[in-house]
């Protein structure tokens, strides 16, 4: 048993398996847009004790949520960081930032164009420009821009394009998603994807979870494009998960600690953060900016939290094998072939799902 009386997940050697996190998913049910009024998305409501799965509105959520229920929440804004523009020569060129957190004014991007890459390449952005000024371990690029911080964030505010995922409209984002492809409550500037299961709550779902007694906490997961990233290996012991940086302030800890075995987690992205600081003892009490790279699969134990809101995420994932590290892997899977069945919208965009792990 866990310290929140919630059931452990254990593994077999199928659950270390890619290929055991595959479905088969119907293109119609990958959500290219939000529902009208966010909070009138499909909910999904797993209770893991007793097996119980009951179809609802999210708007509902406060019916499913007892007054102890302290919510935590992943404030990051996305930030637009894909710049369309050309290089000297006059060839298209694509730069995708990665980070707003810089390096003596260097920064982390992908980078498109025809022809090698290397140092002393330069790309043009109307006003801005860009050079390549090194590379990382990864395929990305060090790039430096001719402007300082705070003006590069008002450019990209202004010029730059919403990074949504390949999977929605290929990737290519309009005005509309400036507003949809961010929660309601997003302040930290840093992300370069939305932590999608905010993305349901509005203010009057808040109000009520509010009238309930229900608590809520913010922490900042800056998410990164490693989001974006397939599991390349067939074992999954072998993948390496990127590095995000996060950072939880000392109230909020404190909230947090005296809350021990009533947490919701909203989304993946607060989950990797409460159980990368969650000890024998509680939450640690540093509010530090610091890196997370844990993954969460089947056979790892999750000790942070009572539930977690998330979304319906891609076949083979680290997200999915982050749900299945809650209630196994053929729960998880039993779980999206009825989502499927049920008509459930799919991905960032999509209808969401609240596992409770005591009931």
């Amino acid at each position: 048993m866990l310290k929140n009386g919630a059931m452990t997940t254990k593994h077999n050697d199928q659950d270390l398996l890619k290929s055991s996190y595959y479905f088969d998913l119907p293109s119609e049910l990958i959500a290219d847009r939000p529902v009208e009024g966010r909070h009138n998305s499909k909910l999904l409501v797993y209770k893991a004790k007793s097996d119980q799965i009951i179809h609802t509105q999210f708007n509902n959520l406060p019916e499913f949520l007892s007054s102890e229920t302290h919510l935590v929440l992943n404030q990051s804004k996305v930030f637009p960081c894909r710049l369309l523009g050309h290089k000297p020569s006059g060839g298209a060129a694509e730069v995708f930032l990665l980070s707003l957190i810089d390096e003596n004014n260097i920064y982390p991007a992908m980078v498109k164009s025809s022809g090698k890459k290397k140092e002393g390449d330069r790309f043009i952005f109307d006003e801005l420009e860009c050079e390549i000024v090194g590379r990382n371990e990864d395929t990305t690029f060090k790039v430096k821009f001719n402007m300082p911080k705070d003006e590069l964030i008002s450019f990209l505010e202004t010029k730059a394009k919403t990074p949504i995922p390949p999977y929605i409209r290929g990737g290519e984002s309009d005005e509309k998603d400036k507003e949809d492809y961010q929660t309601v409550y997003a302040k930290e500037l840093g992300s370069v994807a939305a932590p999608t299961a905010g993305l349901h709550f509005t203010d009057d779902v808040f109000k009520r979870l509010e009238d309930k007694g229900v608590l809520r906490d913010f922490v900042t997961l800056h998410v990164g494009a490693g989001t974006f990233l397939p599991v390349k290996v067939d074992n999954i012991l072998e993948h390496h998960m990127h590095t995000e940086y996060f950072h939880v302030d000392f109230e909020t800890l404190n909230r947090m600690n005296k809350s021990l075995g009533n947490i919701v987690a909203v989304g993946t992205t607060s989950l990797r953060v409460l159980e990368s600081i969650y000890t024998s003892e509680g939450f640690k009490t540093s509010g530090d900016l610091e890196g997370t790279n844990i993954f969460l699969y089947p056979g790892k134990e999750v000790n942070s939290i009572k539930g977690l809101i998330t979304n319906f995420h891609l076949p083979e994932s680290t997200l999915l094998m982050l749900v299945s590290s809650l209630i196994g892997r053929q729960k998880a899977l039993e779980l999206y072939n009825l989502a499927i069945e049920k008509q459930y919208r799919f991905f960032s965009y999509g209808d969401s799902m609240l596992i409770l792990r005591n009931e």
